[in-house]
């Protein structure tokens, strides 16, 4: 807790991103101590992904709502997109469908300090490939050659850099702009799209996902009438997000600009 005070003072820039943030889902300026609890709350979920990677048991809860469809899903063979946000236990997702017996490839930007990923890439290092999108220029052939191999991805659809494709959405009061890659590459390769987000559970290391409903590429239609389909699904899963992110405002784990507001449709 203290070293969250450490962090809260020394670290400006994420800061003054955390208060802005919280002034736009709180509606009113955050307190210091509400910006202290969205730096521990960070700091919770860097020690859950630790304590996993060095093997710690973790039990995911599905939600009701999607989850026949979700559940039949991984069961079966068929590839797919995984999408998720910067949003609670979201870190885990990834691997923990590698658990599931998935061969995944989890998109990540490599960084210099991210022990909490090399210890989850060790312990599920039998299912779970990383794709290091560090190097924009290759990115397309390195995502076209792992959805060829027959891997699933998983990635993240918050944050613009690196997004070769982006569209506006409504999310926390206006249009922003928000990565939409992986409906392209979806259309591209004829791939089912689904969403998660998990946050912490009632009991220790136990963490709630609630999957999006399944979007499937419909060869019977022309590609602007499957991005059409894309984006009111991606609308759907934005709205579910906002919702959670309203009630879990802590949880949002984006020390960086809020998406930008745009004047498009």
């Amino acid at each position: 807790m203290a070293g969250t005070w450490v962090g809260v003072a020394s670290m400006p820039g994420q800061r003054a991103h955390s208060r802005a943030y919280l002034e736009v889902v709180l509606g009113r300026s955050p307190r210091w101590i509400e910006i202290w609890r969205h730096f521990f709350a960070f700091t919770d979920l860097l020690i859950l992904n630790l304590r996993t990677g060095r093997g710690a048991p973790v039990k995911c809860q599905l939600a009701p709502g999607n989850r026949d469809a979700f559940e039949t899903l991984l069961r079966s063979s068929q590839p797919a997109l995984f999408g998720t946000f910067h949003f609670g236990c979201s870190d885990l997702l990834g691997y923990l469908l590698g658990a599931q017996g998935r061969r995944v490839s989890i998109i990540r930007l490599q960084v210099d300090n991210s022990e909490d990923t090399r210890l989850l890439g060790q312990r599920y290092s039998d299912k779970v490939s990383f794709l290091w999108i560090n190097n924009p220029a290759t990115m397309l052939f390195d995502l076209k050659d792992a959805i060829e191999s027959g891997a699933s991805l998983a990635l993240k659809c918050d944050r613009l850099e690196y997004s070769a494709k982006t569209a506006p959405f409504r999310f926390l009061g206006g249009n922003r702009i928000f990565p939409f890659t992986i409906y392209h590459l979806a259309i591209l390769f004829g791939l089912p799209v689904v969403f998660c987000i998990a946050i912490p559970g009632n009991l220790p290391d136990e963490i709630d996902v609630f999957a999006s409903p399944i979007f499937l590429p419909n060869s019977a239609m022309n590609r602007d009438e499957n991005l059409q389909e894309a984006r009111r699904h991606f609308q759907t899963v934005l709205d579910e997000l906002e919702t959670k992110v309203r009630q879990y405002p802590f949880l949002w784990f984006n020390f960086l600009p809020l998406n930008p507001l745009t004047s498009d449709q």
